[in-house]
């Protein structure tokens, strides 16, 4: 236990110890610190302006915070102090539109619209903001704490009873739960895992000469992984965004209305009508979000639907739709606690669950001397592991970003709702040339440009014909671990073929996986 107290008291003195970025009244203010706060308030602004999003952002930011302050370990807390900070603002932020012009910022907030917009018309925005602001710091804050106990659980858990050909068959059934959870199909998950797995393993591995690069010398070092991640995700999705406002030019236009000036803010009693609903929503995000794959959209709508239905069993409850605080709670609560959980796989078994999770991992892939799984947790006899510091670290920062948003973020997120009425058509090109521009300043290579613009006419594609670019995404950051994990446990069999049903363990996880395809996949 004191070794633990010494870790965990390592980690906060990290963060609260670091260099200073600068002095106010004498007294240094860490830069982790700086950076935390100024990603929270980058993320609120974010998720407030419509067709904008936390990736996004996170997308954008990485390749300028690596550039600013390069590859070396000390480079680790500033850099996820930013990115934390625009996740957990993001979704704060996106309840803005949602509310204020019953236009989600962010697909999660969906369900907000329902009550948070008609509660704004009857002339109460503040009220239907405060309370959004309360559930998602709340939802947010328990996810936190599940994701502080169960982490270092997990990954002792895994690291003490996997051996190589369970850890292989593990990744395997991540893949595969991944595949059949998302898309419109298990077909279409597969399609984009396979190609995901495909591009990855392009002159990787540990074979004497390239595989896979056609001929093409600039494939020989690999397909850059910052470009192909970029592209698919964040470049196919302002491509995609900016065919539907070409198609129609008015689509994602902001119409604003003019509210009621009555008297506005919390009504008495809406704390304690709003506790049972927020602590529901808390807890299905929590457990939603600890699986891989299933995202904050599916944690609202199940949280929401619940507390309707428990609603119209109450006498004098007020219904849902018509400006409800219990509608936004549910909804708030919900998808913000799916954040924290998201990365309960990622800390203790190195799975991204979500899109934000896919650019903390790679900025640690990016900068070194962190790499997320069981051997994070690991404490030596007679040595100190840098990485279980840092990962106290990163739970200090979390905690003070959930103060942060607990005291100042209301403020920040009501001040941010002009952000709601930039156009669109305006803004995307902007972001799009900012993304091209951060890839080649880390990259400084037009290959990686342009390999950027080729996997975002792929990711582009994909959305057409409905293929999940998710899978795809988390395909390309496991592939190496699973052949890493696959080659090594072939080597230790004796280059047994069948290594991977060697032990009852693998088998179960294999079994595992093939149930997820077929009674977890979508027909489609």
């Amino acid at each position: 236990m004191t070794d633990l107290l010494d870790y965990i008291g390592l980690g906060i003195m990290a963060v609260l110890d670091g260099p200073a970025l600068f002095e106010i009244g004498g007294i240094g203010l860490p830069i982790a610190l700086v950076m935390l706060a100024a990603g929270l308030f980058t993320g609120i602004a974010v998720g407030a302006t419509p067709g904008l999003a936390g990736p996004m952002a996170m997308a954008i930011s990485l390749p300028l915070l690596i550039s600013a302050f390069g590859f070396s370990p000390d480079a680790l807390l500033p850099v996820f102090a930013f990115l934390i900070g625009i996740m957990k603002g993001a979704t704060l932020g996106g309840a803005v539109p949602a509310i204020l012009f019953n236009l989600p910022g962010t697909p999660d907030a969906m369900m907000t619209t329902l009550d948070g917009h008609p509660m704004a018309r009857n002339g109460q925005p503040r009220r239907a903001l405060r309370i959004a602001q309360l559930s998602s710091v709340a939802g947010d804050s328990f996810s936190d704490i599940v994701l502080f106990v169960c982490a270092p659980f997990l990954a002792v858990v895994v690291e003490r009873y996997l051996d190589l050909p369970e850890k292989a068959a593990l990744l395997i059934l991540s893949i595969s739960f991944i595949a059949a959870v998302m898309g419109a199909s298990v077909g279409k998950g597969l399609l984009s895992v396979s190609l995901g797995l495909l591009v990855a393993y392009i002159a990787s591995g540990n074979d004497l000469s390239p595989r896979l690069t056609l001929g093409f010398d600039a494939l020989d070092a690999g397909v850059p992984l910052i470009a192909a991640i970029l592209g698919v995700m964040i470049v196919g999705e302002i491509f995609t965004t900016l065919e539907t406002l070409w198609r129609n030019n008015r689509a994602l236009d902001v119409k604003t209305e003019t509210l009621a000036t009555e008297q506005d803010g919390l009504a008495p009693g809406d704390l304690k009508r709003i506790a049972p609903v927020v602590a529901r929503g808390a807890l299905i995000g929590t457990v939603i979000g600890a699986l891989p794959g299933v995202g904050s959209t599916l944690a609202a709508t199940l949280s929401y639907s619940l507390s309707a239905r428990q609603a119209k069993r109450t006498p004098d409850a007020q219904p849902f739709g018509s400006g409800a605080p219990e509608g936004i709670a549910a909804s708030e609560s919900a998808n913000s606690a799916v954040s924290g959980a998201n990365l309960i796989p990622v800390l203790s078994l190195g799975i991204p669950g979500n899109a934000a999770a896919v650019f903390l991992i790679l900025a640690a892939d990016s900068i070194g001397g962190f790499n997320p799984g069981p051997a994070v947790f690991a404490m030596p006899e007679g040595e100190t592991n840098p990485q279980l510091v840092v990962a106290f670290g990163i739970f200090t920062l979390m905690a003070i970003g959930n103060v942060l948003n607990w005291t100042v973020g209301g403020v920040v997120m009501r001040s941010m709702s002009v952000l709601a009425t930039v156009p669109a058509k305006r803004l995307l090109p902007v972001v799009l040339l900012v993304s091209l521009t951060a890839i080649y300043v880390q990259e400084t290579s037009m290959f990686a440009v342009w390999a950027t613009l080729a996997f975002g006419v792929l990711g582009y594609g994909m959305r057409r014909l409905a293929v999940p670019v998710l899978p795809f995404v988390i395909a390309f950051i496991l592939a190496g671990p699973l052949e890493r994990s696959a080659r090594e446990a072939f080597s230790a069999s004796g280059a047994d073929p069948w290594f991977l049903f060697s032990s009852p363990t693998s088998v179960i996880l294999l079994l595992m996986a093939l149930a997820a395809l077929i009674f977890l996949g979508r027909d489609g």
